[in-house]
């Protein structure tokens, strides 16, 4: 909810030096979830078709809510919720429940313990949350009944078999599950380091926070590569699906990776950093900071319903 205005703010800018030609669609991500937006997509008025005339992201936020209202700084809200909640509940719950299991198998300050469980987790959620991935990509193109969708998804695995419903998974994994690999193990450092010298037995908000948007910081730069390359493969398997534009490039991940490399050099794979700085740093630190919290008022809050008499 926090963090959504500012890429509201960088895709109408985006849209305005590079205007997205009709029929075709980019990716729109907050740094919690993807989406896919169709650009002028029959006669719906979506806010990415507006004019801008923005002279920065100042200019941007300011005319925005002036002209449009505050309300289309939140544009593309509601299906990122829709997949965030399922998303977070079962990574957050797993991640606990793995790093309890491997504490006591392992001892607790294994520092394999956060690599380990930050991993699985994400491998298990993304696993789960796919098939909705696919289903919401074909939701947002055009507008479908429930009956629609339901017989539109049945014929696809008639046709094509259930693994049909992941297409797309492999380079959501290879960004994903490094990025929480690295994103743990930083975090549990940092956390236990900060705690350790202003003498804190639990993390406090700050702290969490703070650990939060470094950890961030630095999985979102060493897994860029990964993440412009299942952009790519997004728009184009939107474009087969829904359009049916042919592939013509390989779809494998590597494949990608090397053609990107070979069209734009190695910065290629490092398109859009500072934006994804901007928009994974506060979402990650926002969003442990919360869970912590929330996990210490419950804790505490348990604690004392257990000694009333």
């Amino acid at each position: 909810i926090l963090v959504t205005p500012l890429d509201v703010i960088k895709t109408r800018l985006q849209a305005q030096t590079n205007p997205f030609s009709k029929g075709k669609c980019f990716v729109y991500s907050n740094g919690l979830m993807d989406h896919i937006c169709v650009c002028e997509n029959g006669d719906s008025k979506a806010w990415y078709k507006k004019p801008g005339h923005f002279k920065g992201t100042l200019d941007a936020f300011v005319k925005i809510i002036q002209i449009e209202g505050i309300k289309s700084l939140w544009s593309g809200l509601p299906p990122t919720l829709i997949m965030a909640l399922p998303t977070t509940v079962i990574y957050f719950t797993c991640y606990d429940q793995l790093s309890e299991a491997l504490r006591s198998r392992l001892g607790k300050d294994d520092e394999h313990i956060p690599v380990l469980a930050g991993s699985l987790s994400r491998f298990g959620s993304v696993t789960v949350v796919s098939p909705l991935e696919l289903i919401r990509t074909r939701m947002q193109y055009r507008s479908l009944s429930y009956n629609q969708l339901y017989t539109c998804i049945t014929s696809k695995v008639a046709t094509d078999g259930w693994f049909s419903l992941w297409r797309g998974w492999s380079s959501t994994v290879l960004r994903d599950v490094p990025f929480s690999a690295i994103y743990w193990y930083n975090y549990e450092r940092f956390k236990k380091k900060m705690c350790k010298e202003v003498g804190a037995h639990e993390p406090t908000f700050l702290i969490a926070f703070t650990s939060g948007a470094a950890s961030g910081s630095i999985a979102a730069v060493i897994t860029l590569p990964f993440d412009v390359v299942k952009t790519h493969r997004q728009t184009q398997l939107w474009e087969s699906e829904t359009l049916k534009i042919p592939q013509r490039d390989c779809t494998s991940t590597w494949a990608a990776m090397r053609k990107i490399v070979a069209k734009n050099g190695i910065t290629g794979l490092f398109a859009g950093i500072i934006p994804r700085l901007f928009k994974v740093a506060p979402a990650c630190a926002i969003m442990i900071s919360t869970y912590e919290y929330g996990k210490s008022f419950f804790s505490h809050l348990n604690g004392k319903m257990n000694q009333r008499p």
